[in-house]
């Protein structure tokens, strides 16, 4: 199985895009909890990315970086809808902000070395975040939902944290 790597660029090329548009976001909201309804368009916005990953690697062999950064997306995007359902703790808004702000710099960093074998990628994922990012995973109670949509479609879209530590072990972290 074989991708096309002019696919591959287009692909980088958006979603970097994106991830300027995504810090832009996370950078006019930090510090501000009046906001927190914004980290519901960062999920969208990295929901972009995480869908580009995986319908491209769908054609890419295993091991291949779209892989890793689908999954790593996944996270960004239950991390992004999760936080904008805060309703009663600034301070924990704002630790999901910078967390998120480190994340998107790794997915850009990620994006960045896409030609690089997945084993490779992982190891640019720094330490100190994935335990920041189990931190935060773990505050979340299963109230929170992985969309933002309402009703019966909602309530099936609970991301329970053994999904988040799923998504963490298929990362190798």
């Amino acid at each position: 199985m074989s991708i096309d790597k002019e696919i591959v660029e287009d692909f980088v090329l958006e979603s970097k895009s994106l991830i300027e548009e995504l810090i832009d976001l996370l950078e006019s909201i930090e510090g501000d909890f009046s906001q927190v309804l914004k980290l519901s368009d960062y999920g969208n916005n990295v929901d972009r990315i995480m869908g580009g990953a995986k319908s491209l690697a769908l054609m890419a062999p295993p091991g291949h970086a779209l892989h890793t950064i689908s999954d790593y997306a996944a996270l960004c995007k239950a991390v992004g809808y999760k936080a904008s359902q805060i309703t009663d703790n600034e301070q924990f808004f704002n630790v999901c902000v910078a967390l998120l702000l480190d994340a998107t710099e790794t997915l850009s960093t990620l994006l960045n070395n896409i030609h690089q074998d997945e084993k490779v990628l992982r190891e640019t994922i720094p330490q100190a975040f994935i335990e920041r990012l189990r931190w935060v995973s773990h505050q979340f109670s299963e109230a929170y939902s992985i969309s933002v949509g309402t009703g019966a479609a909602a309530s099936s879209q609970k991301m329970k944290q053994s999904e988040i530590d799923d998504l963490l072990k298929k990362l190798g972290l």
